[in-house]
């Protein structure tokens, strides 16, 4: 049992998979917990467990994310709580499904899920981290956000976003003592894929990650510093390759003329 005491971490999505392994983690670390997910029946089973093997206060929120009364409540929490050091920003749908075959009431939904809720999160975080001058935001995106073909398009557009939304939040706060990482995993054995529609057997198996390992590298990463975070890419340089080549169209991308190419003939 860790008697150390490092502060709150708000996990959402918290009742299984990703999420539920990153509470684990957390509290074994020395950390409290805050844990946000629709259903109670999930949540205060997993806090009673986390609260006896680790001996840290582990407090649950029954919240859908994407209903805005319950979005306030947790926003509140996080822009008030001066114990809360770190956000998970887990919660999260996808989608296997092809656009032309999928329910746009369905696509609205993880956008909501994916995009606006984690937005909302990371805003009210940042307002208390920044104010105090320390936090850290850890935001859940996937791999998709710079391969939007291998899966459903929305949710790698949700997900693009994510990553987008984290080069800013990076980019505004570093000056003021918050810590942004952002995580991209690929394929990761939850029950991720029953809900979006392609069970995780249905996948090539030296494709899938265990979520153990997944969140294990997620957390190593944040220790080593790391900004963006991979867990399947064996070499970072790679990363660091691809970043350096979009930051070089910089200079170019708002001019004052078309490029020659548009000239006309």
């Amino acid at each position: 049992m860790n008697t150390s005491n490092h502060g709150t971490a708000l996990i959402t999505g918290a009742s299984s998979g990703i999420g539920a392994l990153y509470a684990d983690r957390l509290a074994r670390q020395g950390y409290d917990l805050i844990l946000v997910a629709r259903t109670a029946s999930k949540l205060d089973p997993l806090a009673r467990r986390l609260a006896d093997k680790t001996g840290r206060s582990i407090a649950t929120i029954a919240a859908d994310l994407t209903n805005p009364e319950d979005s306030e409540r947790v926003e509140s929490i996080l822009r008030s709580d001066p114990s809360i050091r770190i956000l998970i920003n887990n919660a999260g749908i996808g989608s296997t499904a092809a656009l032309l075959d999928s329910d746009p009431a369905a696509m609205d939904h993880m956008i909501a899920l994916n995009v606006t809720a984690p937005m909302r999160m990371a805003r009210a975080a940042a307002v208390n981290f920044a104010a105090r001058g320390a936090g850290t935001i850890v935001n859940i995106a996937s791999i998709v956000a710079v391969a939007p073909e291998l899966l459903n398009g929305v949710y790698g557009g949700t997900k693009a976003f994510v990553l987008a939304f984290s080069q800013s939040l990076r980019h505004e706060l570093a000056a003021k003592g918050v810590r942004v990482q952002v995580v991209l995993p690929g394929a990761t054995a939850t029950n991720f894929w029953d809900i979006a529609g392609t069970p995780v057997e249905h996948l090539p198996q030296r494709l899938v990650m265990d979520a153990e390992a997944m969140v294990d590298a997620a957390l190593s990463g944040l220790a080593q510093g790391e900004f963006v975070t991979i867990p399947s890419l064996p070499d970072i340089a790679d990363w660091n390759a691809f970043d350096a080549a979009r930051l070089a169209l910089g200079p170019n991308l708002s001019r004052a003329r078309p490029a020659t190419r548009y000239a006309r003939a």
